[in-house]
């Protein structure tokens, strides 16, 4: 297989410069921008969707305060509105007029407040374990949790009683949560491990918390778009995995609320589908981008 040509380069966004870079540039389909999740984990784990890139530019950038980005010491700049400015800033630079939108996790939070604060043209939107109430998800999470070890939930209710949140133990008690569901691979691959070491933890722990469970004090704790799903007015697909800690009847409701809409679970996956069930993953995006190309084309 030939190997795709790279860009890449830095832009200034409101607090600092982030790192893109575009595979395929040349492609004149039109691009998949991919945002990562976190909030401020960088955009390495999303790799496998350079698979597309034969057939389309695929984008990647790695949000303010994590990965190859700028990482400002400003507290302030880790909320929701800030990176909706950013991703307009830099479709904005890249000259992108048509776009698919893939989000991830908080990814797909990010694209859904990017939709519907400005109705901006897009030809089609990926939800990628991205349901849309943060309460809900805390709720489900608290379910699969009560479902771990007695003794991995000992050394999580212990910790978190102490906030000793970097202990470990603690940290291998999280990582027995992610096995089962947000990476069932194993081992994990390599642009997994990548992201985890480019982790933007001040970022992480303003807009989520100390942890994966708790307590969620971040600016995050209240998101929540159920109620304005309806206003949402592009060809979407959503996707999840059945382990998924964004558990599949909590994506089945953007798919229920957003019209032109369509919902896949994958059955072998976590919260990585595009990871754990790759070529599978590959191939529904890409039917459903041919499809949203030939939607799109005027006349």
């Amino acid at each position: 297989m030939t190997e795709l040509r790279a860009v890449e380069g830095t832009i200034a966004v409101p607090g600092g410069q982030v790192w893109y870079q575009i595979l395929n540039p040349d492609q004149p389909a039109t691009p998949l921008l991919c945002l990562h999740g976190g909030p401020g984990m960088p955009h390495d784990y999303l790799e496998p969707l350079a698979g597309i890139a034969a057939a389309r530019p695929v984008i990647f950038y790695d949000q303010l305060g994590c990965g190859k980005s700028g990482r400002p010491a400003d507290a302030s700049l880790w909320t929701v509105g800030r990176f909706v400015e950013e991703l307009a800033v830099v479709r904005a630079a890249l000259r992108l007029p048509r776009l698919h939108l893939f989000g991830n996790s908080w990814g797909g939070w990010l694209a859904l407040q990017y939709t519907l604060d400005g109705a901006p043209q897009l030809d089609s939107l990926i939800l990628s374990s991205s349901p849309p109430s943060v309460a809900r998800w805390i709720s489900d999470c608290a379910e699969l949790r009560a479902a771990l070890d007695e003794n991995v939930q000992d050394v999580l209710t212990r910790h978190e009683a102490s906030g000793y949140f970097a202990c470990p133990e603690y940290q291998w008690a999280i990582t027995q949560f992610y096995r089962r569901h947000l990476c069932r691979a194993d081992p994990w691959p390599d642009c997994l491990e990548r992201t985890f070491a480019g982790l933007g933890a001040e970022v992480y722990e303003t807009m989520w918390g100390p942890s994966e469970f708790g307590p969620v004090t971040g600016r995050l704790r209240n998101w929540d778009v159920s109620d304005r799903l309806g206003e949402i007015r592009v060809p979407t697909l959503v996707t999840g995995g059945r382990h998924d800690e964004a558990r599949p009847a909590h994506v089945a409701v953007l798919a229920e609320r957003i019209a032109d809409s369509e919902l896949v679970i994958f059955e072998n996956s976590s919260h990585t589908a595009f990871i754990e069930e790759q070529a599978s993953y590959l191939g529904v995006v890409t039917d459903f981008l041919a499809r949203a190309d030939a939607a799109a084309k005027p006349g």
